[in-house]
């Protein structure tokens, strides 16, 4: 689909949501994806899905139906609702909050100790090698090895994040990569012009 058409059927998804049950338009934007159409003719509905849940909608004209069951899973839990109708200020806030998060991560001893090897294993980086795990798979190893040696940083990383769940930590430490990898794509296309 049309980039032009497919905004046309956020900004009627977005009023949907706002008007029928209250959902911040931005969280809205930010949380949901299209995923297509489904049936014929008049049945006809264009699909959305939460990127984080995969908690569906369906937009038919103008009326936004909350999908509360697809498949074996139950959707749309009161606190997912209650996520949607966050206000401006607590979006802003959340926001901030993650960005605070990041900058601790990004300066943190673990994560300097570990930064090169860690954006080794993406393909977008000048330094990738080749053959080796996923980012997350390295990252799940080095914490284990870490664990294993009672490493001081991951003992402070870990309590400065409030966290001691590896899968946790792993997304952590990767997040900043993600960061450089976007300014170094940047950095690379602003010097090619």
């Amino acid at each position: 689909m049309n980039p032009a058409k497919t905004n046309e059927l956020f900004d009627l998804l977005r009023a949907g949501c706002a008007r029928q049950f209250a959902f911040n338009p931005r969280r809205v934007t930010a949380g949901m994806r299209y995923v297509g159409k489904e049936g014929h003719g008049n049945d006809v509905v264009h699909v959305f899905r939460d990127i984080t849940t995969h908690s569906q909608m369906e937009l038919k004209g103008t009326i936004v139906t909350l999908r509360e069951k697809h498949g074996e899973k139950a959707h749309w839990t009161e606190a997912e609702k209650a996520h949607y109708k966050s206000s401006d200020a607590e979006i802003d806030a959340e926001i901030a909050a993650k960005r605070a998060e990041l900058e601790l991560v990004s300066h943190s001893p673990l994560y300097l100790d570990h930064r090169l090897e860690l954006l080794s294993h993406y393909t977008e980086w000048p330094g990738f090698k080749a053959g080796g795990p996923t980012p997350r798979e390295a990252a799940r190893v080095l914490l284990a090895a870490l664990a294993d040696a009672d490493d001081p940083r991951l003992a402070a990383f870990a309590e400065q994040m409030g966290s001691h769940d590896p899968e946790h930590l792993a997304h952590l430490l990767l997040a900043p990569c993600r960061l450089e990898i976007e300014a170094s794509r940047n950095a690379a296309s602003g010097g090619a012009q």
